[in-house]
């Protein structure tokens, strides 16, 4: 079993609109910390789970300290071949998180894969009882996928993450698989501030740098509840 632990961090997700991209990287270019594009610019896709109550939504919604998220993500093209899966277990507790990463086996993501499905992508990959047992009672929930670009200080002690191309997929409860009914988030984008416990009051030299809106709002919470807005709008 291949289970990576990511160590308790902080993420400080910043929630932009009125500016592209390119006004952004400026401003990054211009923080504290001496930031540096790093990795290449890709795709992201994820693919969230929650209970038939969307337990964990309603958890993030209520501020509750601890909660969690889980996901499937993977890179690149959104639909066909996904040769390498990875199932992330989001803890959070109060404000730092940590992740468990599992390698999934290789599935052909489409518009209308059901639960059953993914219940035989999670048989078919070594993963620990306890989070199988956990994975039967959940359900896919909603697809998002963003253009991702990656920036690291100087000291390698931060991390930027500025994600745009924000879409989001519903899910279709009657049969429990996703439509291809869209929202695309338009003329927003979403900054992440990432780093360890231990440099947390260095953080604000940072942050306070920032011109934009801190919200506790994840992508996920926000996709359900464009959704939400949509079928009340029907």
């Amino acid at each position: 079993m291949n289970k990576i632990i990511n160590n308790y961090r902080y993420e400080r997700k910043f929630y932009i609109t009125g500016l592209d991209v390119i006004k952004v990287e400026k401003i990054i270019d211009l923080t504290p910390g001496f930031f540096q594009e790093i990795h290449h610019k890709r795709f992201v896709n994820n693919v969230y789970f929650d209970s038939s109550n969307l337990q964990n939504y309603n958890d993030n919604i209520d501020g509750l300290s601890k909660r969690k998220k889980i996901r499937i993500r993977w890179y690149g093209d959104l639909f066909g071949e996904v040769k390498k899966p990875i199932l992330e277990v989001k803890i959070k507790n109060n404000e730092i998180g940590k992740k468990l990463s599992y390698p999934l086996s290789k599935f052909t993501f489409r518009a209308n894969l059901g639960v059953q499905e993914f219940l035989k992508i999670f048989a078919n990959s070594e993963l620990p009882e306890e989070i199988r047992h956990m994975l039967s009672f959940l359900r896919p929930t909603l697809v998002n996928r963003y253009s991702r670009k990656y920036f690291q200080s100087f000291d390698k002690k931060f991390r930027i993450t500025l994600d745009d191309d924000i879409l989001f997929y519903s899910s279709n409860n009657l049969y429990q698989s996703f439509s291809l009914n869209t929202i695309k988030n338009y003329n927003s984008l979403i900054l992440e501030l990432k780093y360890c416990s231990k440099c947390n009051n260095n953080a604000s030299f940072i942050t306070n740098f920032f011109p934009f809106r801190l919200t506790k709002s994840s992508k996920y919470v926000q996709g359900i509840i464009l959704f939400k807005k949509l079928k009340c709008n029907l």
